[in-house]
């Protein structure tokens, strides 16, 4: 049952990203932030969706130090963006 949960998961992130680059390439504006903020919130559904309740599973251990890194990343986009507003 775990690694059916586990090819769910990674097939479902899968279909997100090619909609997203998809919907990106039909408005004709491909960005890598965007992109990066879209499946950094896809990557954190998926994880929450396949997280247990009571126990957490093997495979459950190294998506939370990607997550980590991608909210640490996101942190950086956020004070960037920030300061571009702030020198305009």
């Amino acid at each position: 049952m775990a690694g059916a949960k586990k090819y769910t998961a990674a097939a479902v992130l899968a279909v997100w990203l090619i909609v997203v680059i998809f919907f990106m390439i039909l408005n004709r504006t491909v960005d890598l932030e965007v992109f990066f903020v879209l499946a950094l919130i896809g990557l954190l559904v998926v994880a929450v969706l396949i997280d247990g309740a009571f126990s957490r599973p093997r495979y459950m251990r190294y998506p939370g130090y990607l997550i980590a890194a991608g909210v640490a990343l996101f942190a950086c986009i956020v004070a960037e963006k920030i300061l571009e507003i702030l020198a305009a």
